[in-house]
């Protein structure tokens, strides 16, 4: 496998999560209506659920491909994928298309992990940050799209329904394409046991590092804030900015700032290193964030410098997170999955509880979402800050990889 067909299949395989994710927002209405859904909050759920099931299931997707490899297990999830899309589409009630929803989430929660694995497994240092920003920058693309997707899909169809559908089709292919050209990335001779006393002991070794836990916690509060956006969009756009079937199209413009960051990323991480770019990002989400809750507060927050602002977010996001990812990883190589798995927990879960807080909060009004960037923000920057112990840019020395 060439080097360009590796990170777009890395990349394939990492969306199928965020496509599963965003392809619902503008089917959301739709659903509440078939399901007889009074507060529309509590359609938020659907997108909710399915991230707990992601954020738990990786507890387990982690020790498991350390044991027998990132391709049997990869595969395993993905056929889960589509026994779950299965369910969602037969679902009689809302409670069941929750089920449904949470088991999507479990299952994605194997490409999630194998991706980063397979990635760690064959790069590390800058190396791996700079391949983590391209894989990122491709797979950045199917998020933009797909609300976009899914209300052309809802054009076609006039029924929420076309969308798992579509899904389970995306699920199919990926599949398809993985179990034939995607190689076995973790040696024989690298296999970890499974047992719990072993599998406890590399979580621990891994929550007892203080960088791996730190960036953890970090990117936690930041995928907080991007789920919090997440879950109030659909909302937000058609509620507060009346933009009505357009705001896909919003959607798919502010998103493109992380698509560019992970271009600008890779170009640049070689040179600057992770910590400088990450760190400059954070300081200026900051600054995005406090001007958010300002224009926010005096009813200033108009639909252009939103836009302006949240791109302006999503660059910052998407310059931060290969880099947290990257940080959190580097001295992991030898528990490559276990580490993959406990750091994507960690964050998931930590993003739900922020996203879902800030979600709950929303009003008609863009100032809980505006707030709950801003604290959002500074708890990473307080992780980030007690990581490296008030020195933000210092640059170690470079390892030889």
């Amino acid at each position: 496998m060439g080097f360009r067909e590796f990170v777009v299949i890395v990349a394939a395989i990492m969306a199928l999560n965020p496509l599963a994710m965003d392809m619902m927002l503008p089917a959301l209405p739709e659903i509440g209506r078939a399901f007889h859904v009074g507060n529309p909050n509590h359609l938020q759920n659907v997108l909710s659920v399915f991230l707990l099931g992601f954020g738990v299931g990786q507890f387990f997707i982690g020790p498991l491909s350390d044991r027998f490899g990132r391709k049997p297990i990869l595969i395993g999830g993905m056929i889960v994928y589509g026994i779950a899309s299965i369910l969602a589409l037969l679902a009689p009630t809302f409670e069941t298309l929750l089920l449904a929803r949470a088991l999507q989430g479990l299952s994605t929660s194997a490409t999630r992990v194998i991706a980063t694995s397979v990635v760690r497994d064959c790069y590390s240092g800058r190396r791996m940050a700079g391949v983590m920003s391209l894989t990122q920058m491709v797979f950045i693309s199917v998020p933009v799209l797909a609300p976009s997707l899914g209300q052309a899909v809802l054009a076609v169809t006039h029924e929420w329904h076309g969308v798992f559908v579509v899904l389970l089709l995306a699920g199919i292919l990926i599949l398809a394409w993985s179990a034939l050209r995607l190689p076995e990335t973790l040696a024989p001779d690298n296999r970890r046991s499974i047992a719990l006393r072993d599998v406890f002991g590399y979580f621990r070794e891994m929550l007892t590092n203080r960088q791996s836990f730190g960036y953890a916690i970090a990117a936690g509060f930041l995928t907080g804030t991007m789920f919090a956006y997440l879950f109030s969009a659909q909302q937000v756009f058609t509620e507060v900015y009346r933009l009505g079937r357009y705001f896909p199209v919003v959607f798919a413009m502010i998103a493109l700032g992380v698509a560019v960051a992970g271009f600008v990323n890779s170009r640049l991480v070689g040179r600057l290193g992770m910590r400088m770019i990450s760190h400059a990002a954070l300081l200026a989400y900051i600054v995005t964030s406090v001007a958010m809750l300002i224009a926010a507060l005096t009813q200033t927050l108009v639909l252009p410098l939103y836009m302006a602002l949240a791109m302006a977010s999503m660059f910052g996001f998407g310059l931060m997170i290969s880099n947290f990812t990257a940080l959190a990883m580097e001295l992991q190589g030898h528990i490559a999955g276990t580490a993959s798995s406990l750091f994507g927990s960690i964050t998931t879960l930590i993003g739900i509880v922020v996203g879902t807080t800030i979600g709950q909060a929303y009003d008609g009004t863009m100032v809980p979402l505006a707030a709950g960037f801003l604290l959002s923000t500074c708890g990473a920057f307080v992780a980030v800050l007690i990581t490296e112990k008030g020195r933000l840019f210092r640059q170690p020395p470079r390892r030889v990889m």
